[in-house]
């Protein structure tokens, strides 16, 4: 996997949306303990569709990384191909977010374990 954006600077970038609503918001976020707090909080704070369209881009990214095509990615997922471009951007390019996330979960993940993590 190529480095990240921040692996090459060997920097921290500073977030351009960063602001004391966020860093609330995100503070609230780290709280959740649970899946099921997860979705009592998501469910109140977005809509159906702005959750379903997070979890398609966490799917892109991560059959991205297991090096599908953006066509089965697009028919999988319904993403747009400039939808899945940009995920794709931020994976090789970005604050390494999809990256940490998804190393995260594959490392609290067993492997071989039947479940479809693409």
């Amino acid at each position: 996997m190529p480095p990240s954006a921040r692996e090459r600077t060997n920097t921290v970038m500073p977030s351009k949306l960063k602001d004391e609503k966020l860093d609330c918001l995100f503070r609230g976020i780290l709280t959740l303990e649970t899946v099921e707090d997860c979705y009592s909080f998501f469910e109140d704070l977005c809509t159906v569709s702005e959750l379903q369209e997070m979890s398609r881009r966490m799917q892109a990214a991560r059959m991205l990384r297991n090096n599908c095509v953006y066509t089965d990615i697009a028919a999988r997922t319904g993403l747009s191909t400039a939808t899945i471009s940009r995920v794709n951007r931020c994976l090789k390019y970005g604050n390494d977010g999809y990256n940490k996330v998804l190393d995260r979960l594959d490392a609290a993940e067993p492997s071989g374990d039947g479940t479809d993590r693409s």
